[in-house]
């Protein structure tokens, strides 16, 4: 009865409001309707956006907007990476190119539980025009060159995202030096392996990774003559191999620029010139080198960029994923190229809530105001997590209103519409947590969730595109247009490359599906790169049509939709196969379970000797910790998650949403570890992209999988 009364006062409570938005929503839609165009934006929403070049169904698909040829360059002339920086140069010289902040405090914060957290106070960002970055590059490749650097001879990059790594590329490309690049949270053992593999003789890092990773394995990559330091200074020189010479990338510019070196002659690259050696993360085995010439990344970045509209001096976007990702390389090369500032930063500082800022002062995306971002989905579910966790904190009054409008913009979205006095009155402050200027988010790496997707859309107040791509194909595949309202899709193909099916049959998939063809998704095109670096296995992974078009074997399994959308829908290594018979897609598993509140992130694991799935859970800290208090479980925080009452809670939460979004019974896990500690690419568990390494997250976990399993 009580409860019946409290739903009846917040029904007549309610009323009004609900009157006031249906009279909003008549005033103003027609206005708006066609001051912005929007029955335009619709149309084009649903249109169709690629079709087949063989007339039926079984593909290749191609993009209606350039489909009688694949387009492989985007700026006349400019068919190589230095020819597109020169260019840039010639129109933006004075302008601004890339910024770094100045740090202008480091403080160790102590917190409750004893640990010792390092802090940030940073200023504004300080600016390199692109006429300044064009003299640091000419004087950096002159100075490899006095150092012994021969053209078409690899010089190898192994440094956190920042301005130094992009100006050493930039003098790498303008010099004809290939450039190897390996990620910052790339193990010892395996860098040692790449640096050996390209034969690098000239590497550029970091004084705290030359420090932290290098120092000690130095002794075994014998070609190593010249480590260039991107830092003002470094530590002591002592305990470094004897012969190996040690610079600093001021020291190597300040040679550069000496007269006898400037005026030595560049070797200019061709597009058929190796440009990068691209050293992959790798989610099994040892990394792998892919070889990308000038002409596939020329191509790759025509296509990504024709999705971006009004790409130009106007933009300032954030730079924060590793630069050795092919997301974010491509990503600035292609800023750069279209005269947008870009400003450095990284996940500990990208927010005022950021792990190494100090409370009460600024995060990156605040000072820098950014108009562009690209995003791995972890970091776009983290956003969403922590501002619905402050949703929950809020009035009743505050949570209702919130919500109404959310439900409401939603509604609007879906139809293809927007809601302005939402954005003005509802979502500006969610807006302001990065900088309240983002007009375009690009997410790419993994799977989108929709449920993420939508409330991106909806609190930032902008499209997110989802991009398909691998380094394989320099990150180039799909990308999903500005104005396409739906969700859970990759996009139509890039105007620079094609898409294909191929039937997998142990895995159910063909292209003869009803109601969509489906199948192992195959990328064809000017940007799909040579393979890789001294393997001979390239075969089953690449190869060459009849018309010499060269084509990727993805591994991905996708289904294409009647207006030329992909959709991604399962992995080939993803597929495993249970004692009774049934398949179960371990990644389908995970995207639909981490929209539990409850989950941080979650692995997916199955034996086939085995008739259910079990999970590997790195709970949300916040929400756990609340749930343990309302229990009265008292103890550390890896005391709570080894909780067993703990285990079988998180256990009924998975459930539920798994009835929710109505998987499978075979695809609901039976039982469920709780990992205190996070995954990161520090801990060697995930990618840089934030993919699950399965094969060392069963080792880390064995003992557990041992356990769920009763030991079998």
């Amino acid at each position: 009865m009580e409860l019946s009364l409290d739903l009846i006062l917040q029904s007549v409570l309610l009323f009004p409001v609900h009157l006031l938005v249906w009279l909003y929503s008549v005033v103003t839609f027609l206005p708006w309707y066609f001051l912005t165009d929007a029955g335009t934006k619709k149309a084009r929403s649903v249109r169709i956006k690629a079709r087949t070049t063989s007339g039926n169904r079984e593909g290749p698909y191609r993009s209606v907007d350039h489909f009688d040829s694949l387009a492989r360059e985007d700026l006349p002339g400019k068919d190589t990476l230095d020819k597109l920086f020169d260019s840039a140069v010639q129109r933006f010289g004075p302008s601004n190119c890339l910024g770094t902040r100045e740090v202008l405090c480091k403080e160790n914060e102590v917190q409750p539980s004893g640990k010792v957290f390092k802090k940030l106070i940073l200023g504004d960002y300080s600016w390199l025009s692109y006429q300044e970055v064009d003299t640091m590059v000419s004087d950096l490749g002159s100075g490899l060159a006095a150092l012994g650097q021969q053209p078409k001879c690899t010089v190898a990059i192994f440094c956190e995202t920042r301005a130094e790594w992009m100006i050493t590329a930039q003098a790498c490309f303008r010099c004809n030096f290939p450039l190897v690049t390996f990620y910052a949270t790339l193990g010892e053992e395996a860098v040692v392996f790449g640096l050996n593999e390209a034969g690098v003789t000239h590497l550029v890092t970091s004084a705290e990774l030359l420090e932290t990773k290098l120092k000690n394995v130095l002794s075994e990559i014998p070609k190593l003559k010249h480590v260039i330091y991107v830092d003002q200074k470094m530590g002591s020189t002592e305990g470094y191999p004897a012969g190996l010479l040690m610079h600093s990338m001021q020291s190597v510019r300040e040679l550069g620029a000496r007269p006898e070196n400037i005026s030595q002659p560049l070797v200019k690259p061709q597009p058929s010139d190796l440009a990068m050696v691209m050293y992959t993360s790798g989610s099994t085995g040892r990394p792998k080198g892919v070889m990308i010439i000038h002409r596939n990344l020329i191509a790759g970045m025509a296509g990504q960029c024709e999705r971006i509209p009004c790409l130009g001096p106007q933009d300032t976007y954030i730079a924060y994923l590793p630069l050795a990702h092919v997301l974010e390389m491509t990503a600035e090369i292609s800023c750069v190229t279209y005269g947008c500032r870009i400003g450095y930063s990284s996940p500990q500082t990208l927010s005022d809530q950021s792990t190494k800022i100090k409370r009460g002062s600024k995060g990156d995306s605040s000072v820098l105001k950014p108009t562009l971002m690209a995003a791995v989905p972890e970091i776009m579910d983290r956003i969403n997590k922590n501002v619905m966790s402050k949703v929950r904190e809020m009035s009743y009054v505050q949570r209702t209103l919130f919500t109404l409008g959310y439900n409401y913009k939603l509604e609007q979205i879906k139809r293809g519409y927007d809601a302005p006095l939402c954005n003005a009155l509802l979502f500006k402050k969610v807006r302001g947590l990065l900088g309240g200027r983002v007009r375009m988010m690009l997410s790419g790496g993994a799977p989108l969730s929709s449920v993420t997707q939508r409330f991106m859309n909806v609190c930032f107040c902008c499209p997110v595109g989802q991009g398909y791509g691998l380094t394989e194909t320099c990150g180039a595949g799909t990308i999903t247009e500005v104005d396409d309202v739906s969700t859970g899709r990759v996009g139509s193909p890039l105007i620079c490359c094609e898409i294909a099916l191929r039937d997998w049959a142990e895995g159910g998939y063909t292209k003869r599906d009803k109601p969509h063809p489906r199948g192992e998704v195959l990328i064809g095109g000017p940007n799909v790169t040579m393979g890789y670096y001294k393997r001979d296995n390239s075969d089953q992974d690449f190869f060459v049509d009849e018309s010499g078009q060269r084509w990727f074997c993805t591994g991905d399994v996708g289904e294409i939709h009647p207006d030329g959308c992909l959709q991604i829908v399962d992995r080939k290594k993803d597929l495993v196969k249970l004692q009774a018979g049934e398949y179960v897609s371990l990644g389908k598993v995970e995207s639909v379970l981490k929209n539990c509140a409850l989950i941080d992130n979650i692995c997916a694991y199955a034996n086939s000797d085995q008739n259910y799935i079990i999970s590997l859970v790195v709970p949300n800290q916040k929400q756990l910790t609340a749930l343990a208090t309302q229990r009265a479980i008292v103890g550390s925080w890896e005391e709570i998650c080894t909780h067993p009452d703990m285990e079988r809670y998180v256990l009924n939460e998975i459930k539920k949403v798994a009835a929710t979004i109505k998987l499978q019974r075979f695809e609901i896990p039976m039982k469920v570890h709780l990992s205190p500690e996070p995954w990161t690419p520090e801990t060697g568990l995930v990618t840089d992209a934030f993919k699950l390494k399965r094969k060392e997250l069963k080792n880390h976990y064995l003992h557990q999988i041992e356990r769920m399993y009763g030991a079998k």
